[in-house]
């Protein structure tokens, strides 16, 4: 009999990443907001002020404008979790594993530079 048919053996796995963001405002300064990644962890977001111009945005535009502050941030936070892993993957041998995982870190930033463009033409 497989282990998987046997009523005594159980398989329990757990992968949770809930991730709630709820922004219905903006502000001009940092703070914390701490999100369950199943890993502990805080990261700054940065809200920006609306301007007069935002009366005359559709509800689609404003929501746009919230996402694209949202995504930079979210980048952000996720960041520092994959510089921790680059020092792991070294510690463990795994050049070539710390290398890819920097590499995708440089094509976040890259990406946080098209997002924080994008916001600019808002």
């Amino acid at each position: 009999m497989s282990c998987c048919n046997n009523e005594k053996h159980n398989h329990n796995h757990e992968h949770n990443h809930n991730h709630d963001h709820k922004h219905e405002h903006e502000h001009d300064h940092e703070h914390e907001h701490n999100h369950d990644h199943n890993n502990p962890h805080s990261h700054d977001h940065v809200h920006h002020t609306g301007s007069s111009d935002d009366a005359n945005l559709s509800h689609e535009e404003k929501t746009l404008r919230v996402l694209l502050v949202h995504w930079i941030n979210h980048n952000k936070s996720h960041q520092d979790n994959f510089l921790e892993w680059v020092e792991k993957s070294k510690k463990m041998d795994k050049p070539q594993v710390a290398d890819h995982i920097e590499k995708a870190v440089a094509f976040m930033e890259k990406a946080n530079e098209m997002l924080i463009e994008a916001k600019k033409h808002m």
